[in-house]
């Protein structure tokens, strides 16, 4: 699309400011940001979005600017809601550069904006494909513009009596039509398809599967993100979707498998409209990755999840606790670039992130926009996910000793909420084992690692140093797709000399932190009461002695420790997390 469509549409609320000689610049994608610098996200042809948070004088929007220009954005779109009229500074720079510069305004979310530009070009790119396969045009004409890929599955069934499915990497269907697809057969299916990639044959791939046939195209990513079919295969193997048919095509007359090559083109153009959908997602998490490992001021980091909340969470009234997901994908240098004998440089971290995208998917729910509450980002090799956890609103505790006094209520009303459904690292490979270890034959292997739920900005370095060294724990491990959770370091992996500061942080915040709070809002002593019960030895009468208490007061004190923690304090495996907890503090 041109940017002159964009003033044409008057619900994007758009006003030119400046570049009216560049409206026929074409616009290929959208991107949000607050960055100062931005590039390294830039591929050219992007509206970008900005509401000028990167500002903090008139000597900043030249920079900015020049950095968009040479980037090759199509044009700058500036939210009013945070500074009212935009600065004249970053009018003048944009005419400097030749940036065609729009103001938002304050009433339009930058959501707005987004969701009609990528329904544009996506609606664009899928009339390019019509044109290509003129010869099916009720087909193509039914895709992203006329109900997704399922309109393409009901015709294929209608018109050729063929019953077809859209699978992911790891076997989930996201599309099909009829009855669904078993999650074991898509499994087996999505195993094969990945085989056969890896040894570089070329599709349609025969799978003879439960006493059936099937049929599997591969369905090649056509978007930006799109792998050049010279670089080696294993950098979109773990990512591509494919077409499951019920039938033999091994015998098929040309016509009909390029009928089927036209279908895959299809949906590969909405497979790209969705993954456009999910760039705002990925921006959100590296954006507080970036700040996270920055050592930014939590209160910082908080005011960015607190946007990110709304993203992940639409429609969610209380604040979510988060669980931090570190994945890493790495290949052998001995490996192969599909078949082909030569060897692989593949950047691992986009192939994890990917692949992490796909795994943090409820394995129940299918159809492609079922990840709406996945944020992925990825640095170096590895990819990162920030996960929300809804907050369970918990009971009002009662006070150590007694009933609260009316001086005392205010505190109870303040309550933390309880945590409310944690991933566990081993549920969520459970289903994508098998295929996933198809995709990586010999010389791949898949590393997985979960941090705790974190109930603040202040807790997320510490999952993410956690989720790290969990990682390298699942690394440490034979096979080729393995996990490791935040459990596995509770105890033996802390008297390790190799475990980062941040990790011992972390476990000693969840031990006592829900002990410290307590005894904030109730002037409780519960972190006294388990010093004390720990020297002690466990003795109910020494240590009531010591702190001039009845026994059942410490009965009591001691049993609200379990219970804010988890944890039992007559075994002696928690007795040393305690001990080793309160020695690190």
């Amino acid at each position: 699309m041109r940017l002159r469509a964009l003033l044409e549409t008057d619900a994007l609320g758009l006003r030119l400011l400046g570049g009216e000689d560049e409206l026929d610049r074409t616009v290929r994608g959208v991107m949000t940001t607050d960055l100062r610098d931005p590039s390294r996200y830039l591929s050219g042809g992007e509206l970008v979005l900005t509401g000028l948070a990167w500002r903090r004088d008139a000597s900043d929007s030249e920079p900015f600017v020049r950095i968009l220009a040479g980037a090759g954005v199509a044009g700058l779109a500036a939210g009013e809601a945070e500074l009212g009229d935009i600065p004249a500074d970053l009018v003048e720079a944009c005419v400097q550069h030749r940036l065609p510069l729009f103001a938002v305004n304050e009433t339009v979310a930058f959501a707005t904006i987004t969701e009609h530009v990528v329904r544009q070009v996506s609606g664009e790119r899928a009339g390019d494909l019509a044109a290509v396969v003129d010869r099916h045009r009720r087909l193509m004409t039914s895709g992203p513009a006329g109900g997704g890929p399922e309109v393409v599955l009901d015709l294929l069934t209608s018109d050729l009596d063929l019953r077809a499915w859209v699978l992911s990497p790891t076997g989930r269907q996201i599309a099909g039509a009829g009855a669904p697809l078993p999650a074991p057969l898509g499994a087996a299916l999505a195993g094969h398809h990945l085989a056969a990639t890896r040894t570089g044959r070329r599709g349609p791939y025969r799978a003879a599967v439960a006493g059936s046939t099937y049929s599997l195209f591969p369905i090649r990513n056509a978007g930006r993100g799109a792998v050049p079919a010279a670089r080696d295969v294993r950098e979109s193997v773990l990512s591509d979707w494919l077409l499951a048919v019920e039938a033999d095509a091994s015998d098929w007359p040309a016509a009909r498998l390029d009928l089927l090559q036209g279908v895959t083109q299809l949906i590969a153009v909405e497979r790209d409209r969705r993954d456009a959908a999910r760039t705002v997602r990925r921006r959100l998490a590296q954006e507080v990755l970036e700040l996270v490992q920055a050592g930014a001021a939590p209160a910082e980091i908080a005011a960015r999840l607190r946007v990110a909340a709304p993203v992940l969470l639409p429609g969610l009234g209380v604040a979510p606790q988060w669980q931090v997901v570190v994945a890493r994908v790495d290949w052998t240098a001995s490996g192969t670039a599909g078949g082909a004998g030569v060897p692989g440089n593949i950047a691992g971290g986009p192939v994890a992130q990917a692949l992490l995208e796909e795994i943090l998917v409820d394995p129940a729910v299918s159809g492609p926009d079922s990840a709406d509450r996945i944020a992925v980002a990825h640095t170096g090799e590895e990819a990162i996910a920030l996960v929300p956890l809804p907050a369970v609103p918990a009971p009002l505790p009662e006070t150590v000793d007694g009933p609260t006094d009316n001086a005392a209520a205010p505190d109870t009303a303040e309550a933390p909420a309880a945590q409310g459904p944690a991933l566990h690292a081993d549920a969520l490979l459970a289903a994508v084992r098998e295929p996933l270890s198809a995709g990586l034959a010999d010389d791949g292997r898949l590393t997985l690692g979960v941090s705790a739920a974190v109930h603040s900005a202040e807790g997320l370095r510490g999952a993410l140093e956690e989720a790290r060294h969990a990682r390298r724990v699942a690394a440490a491990r034979p096979g080729r797709v393995c996990a490791a959770g935040h459990h596995e370091l509770a105890s033996h992996v802390l008297l390790l000399p190799f475990v980062p500061d941040d990790v011992r942080r972390a476990f000693t915040a969840r031990l006592l932190d829900p002990l410290r709070d307590y005894d904030r809002r109730h002037r409780a002593e519960l972190i006294e009461t388990l010093e004390a019960f720990l020297d002690c030895d466990g003795s109910w009468t020494r240590c009531a002695a010591r702190l001039h208490l009845h026994v059942n007061t410490l009965r009591y004190r001691v049993g609200r420790i379990e219970q804010l923690t988890g944890r039992d304090l007559s075994r002696l495996e928690d007795k040393l997390d305690f001990f080793l907890a309160l020695r690190m503090s």
